[in-house]
Protein backbone atom coordinates (compact mmCIF):
# COMPACT_ATOMS: atom_id res chain seq x y z
CA UNK A 1 0.00 0.00 0.00
CA UNK A 2 3.03 2.28 0.42
CA UNK A 3 4.25 1.92 -3.17
CA UNK A 4 6.60 -1.00 -2.50
CA UNK A 5 7.00 -2.83 -5.85
CA UNK A 6 8.58 -5.81 -4.08
CA UNK A 7 5.33 -6.26 -2.17
CA UNK A 8 3.37 -6.27 -5.43
CA UNK A 9 5.78 -8.81 -6.89
CA UNK A 10 5.25 -11.04 -3.86
CA UNK A 11 1.48 -10.79 -4.22
CA UNK A 12 1.70 -11.62 -7.90
CA UNK A 13 3.84 -14.65 -7.21
CA UNK A 14 1.37 -15.89 -4.64
CA UNK A 15 -1.79 -15.37 -6.70
CA UNK A 16 -0.84 -15.39 -10.39
CA UNK A 17 -1.53 -19.06 -11.23
CA UNK A 18 -4.92 -19.18 -9.52
CA UNK A 19 -5.93 -15.80 -10.94
CA UNK A 20 -5.00 -16.71 -14.50
CA UNK A 21 -6.83 -20.06 -14.31
CA UNK A 22 -9.91 -18.27 -13.01
CA UNK A 23 -9.82 -15.66 -15.77
CA UNK A 24 -9.26 -18.28 -18.45
CA UNK A 25 -12.29 -20.24 -17.26
CA UNK A 26 -14.40 -17.10 -17.08
CA UNK A 27 -13.57 -15.56 -20.47
CA UNK A 28 -12.77 -18.77 -22.35
CA UNK A 29 -9.95 -17.25 -24.44
CA UNK A 30 -6.28 -17.36 -23.51
CA UNK A 31 -5.35 -14.03 -25.12
CA UNK A 32 -8.24 -12.24 -23.44
CA UNK A 33 -7.39 -13.91 -20.12
CA UNK A 34 -3.78 -12.66 -20.43
CA UNK A 35 -4.93 -9.12 -21.18
CA UNK A 36 -7.41 -9.18 -18.30
CA UNK A 37 -4.74 -10.63 -16.01
CA UNK A 38 -2.42 -7.73 -16.79
CA UNK A 39 -5.22 -5.17 -16.44
CA UNK A 40 -6.08 -6.68 -13.06
CA UNK A 41 -2.59 -6.11 -11.68
CA UNK A 42 -2.50 -2.57 -13.07
CA UNK A 43 -5.80 -1.85 -11.32
CA UNK A 44 -4.54 -3.48 -8.11
CA UNK A 45 -1.49 -1.22 -8.19
CA UNK A 46 -3.66 1.83 -8.84
CA UNK A 47 -6.35 0.97 -6.28
CA UNK A 48 -4.34 -0.63 -3.49
CA UNK A 49 -5.17 2.39 -1.32
CA UNK A 50 -8.84 1.29 -1.37
CA UNK A 51 -8.01 -2.20 -0.12
CA UNK A 52 -9.18 -2.88 3.45
CA UNK A 53 -6.22 -4.61 5.13
CA UNK A 54 -8.56 -6.16 7.71
CA UNK A 55 -10.06 -8.38 5.00
CA UNK A 56 -8.40 -11.19 3.02
CA UNK A 57 -6.56 -10.04 -0.12
CA UNK A 58 -7.64 -12.94 -2.37
CA UNK A 59 -11.36 -12.16 -2.61
CA UNK A 60 -10.59 -8.48 -3.26
CA UNK A 61 -8.14 -9.42 -6.02
CA UNK A 62 -10.62 -11.83 -7.60
CA UNK A 63 -13.34 -9.16 -7.44
CA UNK A 64 -11.14 -6.72 -9.35
CA UNK A 65 -10.40 -9.43 -11.94
CA UNK A 66 -14.05 -10.47 -12.13
CA UNK A 67 -15.21 -6.93 -12.82
CA UNK A 68 -12.70 -6.51 -15.63
CA UNK A 69 -13.61 -9.89 -17.16
CA UNK A 70 -17.33 -9.17 -16.99
CA UNK A 71 -16.76 -5.76 -18.59
CA UNK A 72 -15.01 -7.53 -21.46
CA UNK A 73 -17.79 -10.11 -21.79
CA UNK A 74 -20.45 -7.39 -21.81
CA UNK A 75 -18.65 -5.54 -24.59
CA UNK A 76 -18.23 -8.75 -26.57
CA UNK A 77 -21.74 -10.08 -25.94
CA UNK A 78 -24.49 -7.51 -25.60
CA UNK A 79 -27.05 -10.07 -24.40
CA UNK A 80 -27.43 -11.10 -20.77
CA UNK A 81 -24.44 -12.97 -19.43
CA UNK A 82 -26.81 -15.39 -17.68
CA UNK A 83 -28.30 -16.48 -21.00
CA UNK A 84 -25.10 -17.02 -22.98
CA UNK A 85 -24.85 -20.55 -24.30
CA UNK A 86 -21.38 -21.02 -25.70
CA UNK A 87 -20.54 -23.83 -28.12
CA UNK A 88 -18.84 -26.82 -26.58
CA UNK A 89 -15.43 -27.89 -27.84
CA UNK A 90 -15.03 -31.59 -28.63
CA UNK A 91 -12.96 -33.54 -26.12
CA UNK A 92 -10.22 -35.79 -27.50
CA UNK A 93 -9.33 -39.08 -25.85
CA UNK A 94 -5.84 -40.50 -26.26
CA UNK A 95 -5.21 -44.23 -26.76
CA UNK A 96 -4.16 -45.23 -23.21
CA UNK A 97 -5.10 -48.39 -21.37
CA UNK A 98 -8.78 -48.78 -20.69
CA UNK A 99 -8.80 -47.34 -17.15
CA UNK A 100 -6.95 -44.20 -18.28
CA UNK A 101 -9.20 -43.86 -21.32
CA UNK A 102 -12.32 -44.00 -19.17
CA UNK A 103 -10.90 -41.41 -16.77
CA UNK A 104 -9.92 -39.14 -19.64
CA UNK A 105 -13.35 -39.56 -21.20
CA UNK A 106 -15.03 -38.47 -17.99
CA UNK A 107 -12.67 -35.54 -17.58
CA UNK A 108 -13.29 -34.56 -21.18
CA UNK A 109 -17.05 -34.72 -20.73
CA UNK A 110 -16.87 -32.52 -17.66
CA UNK A 111 -14.60 -30.02 -19.45
CA UNK A 112 -16.94 -29.89 -22.46
CA UNK A 113 -19.98 -29.47 -20.21
CA UNK A 114 -18.24 -26.70 -18.25
CA UNK A 115 -17.20 -24.86 -21.40
CA UNK A 116 -20.82 -24.93 -22.59
CA UNK A 117 -22.11 -23.22 -19.44
CA UNK A 118 -22.74 -19.49 -19.24
CA UNK A 119 -19.73 -17.47 -18.00
CA UNK A 120 -21.36 -16.72 -14.64
CA UNK A 121 -22.00 -20.43 -14.02
CA UNK A 122 -18.40 -21.29 -14.94
CA UNK A 123 -17.24 -18.52 -12.64
CA UNK A 124 -19.09 -19.68 -9.54
CA UNK A 125 -18.04 -23.32 -10.10
CA UNK A 126 -14.43 -22.34 -10.69
CA UNK A 127 -14.26 -20.15 -7.60
CA UNK A 128 -15.85 -22.77 -5.38
CA UNK A 129 -14.20 -25.97 -6.59
CA UNK A 130 -10.96 -24.96 -8.30
CA UNK A 131 -10.03 -22.01 -6.13
CA UNK A 132 -11.57 -23.72 -3.08
CA UNK A 133 -13.31 -20.60 -1.80
CA UNK A 134 -15.72 -21.12 1.07
CA UNK A 135 -19.22 -19.70 0.65
CA UNK A 136 -18.48 -16.47 2.57
CA UNK A 137 -15.39 -15.81 0.41
CA UNK A 138 -17.33 -16.77 -2.72
CA UNK A 139 -20.09 -14.33 -1.79
CA UNK A 140 -17.58 -11.56 -1.11
CA UNK A 141 -15.83 -12.14 -4.44
CA UNK A 142 -19.14 -12.11 -6.32
CA UNK A 143 -20.35 -9.09 -4.36
CA UNK A 144 -23.55 -10.80 -3.22
CA UNK A 145 -24.97 -12.07 0.09
CA UNK A 146 -24.08 -15.64 1.13
CA UNK A 147 -27.58 -17.03 0.37
CA UNK A 148 -27.38 -15.60 -3.16
CA UNK A 149 -23.94 -17.14 -3.70
CA UNK A 150 -25.27 -20.46 -2.43
CA UNK A 151 -28.24 -20.26 -4.81
CA UNK A 152 -25.99 -19.42 -7.77
CA UNK A 153 -23.74 -22.34 -6.93
CA UNK A 154 -26.71 -24.69 -6.65
CA UNK A 155 -28.13 -23.53 -10.01
CA UNK A 156 -24.73 -23.81 -11.72
CA UNK A 157 -24.31 -27.35 -10.38
CA UNK A 158 -27.80 -28.23 -11.60
CA UNK A 159 -27.02 -26.89 -15.09
CA UNK A 160 -23.73 -28.80 -15.17
CA UNK A 161 -25.48 -31.97 -14.03
CA UNK A 162 -28.10 -31.51 -16.76
CA UNK A 163 -25.44 -31.07 -19.45
CA UNK A 164 -23.60 -34.17 -18.25
CA UNK A 165 -26.75 -36.31 -18.20
CA UNK A 166 -28.11 -35.24 -21.57
CA UNK A 167 -24.99 -35.31 -23.71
Amino acid sequence: RQGDTAGLTGLMGRHQDRLFRYLLRLVGDEAVAEDTFQQTWVQVAERIGRYDADRPFGPWLFTVARNLALDHLRRRRPESLDDVDEPAAPAGVEGDPLAHAVARERTGRVAVALSALAPLDREVLSLRFEEDLALPQLAETLGVPVPTAKARLYRALARLRERLLFR
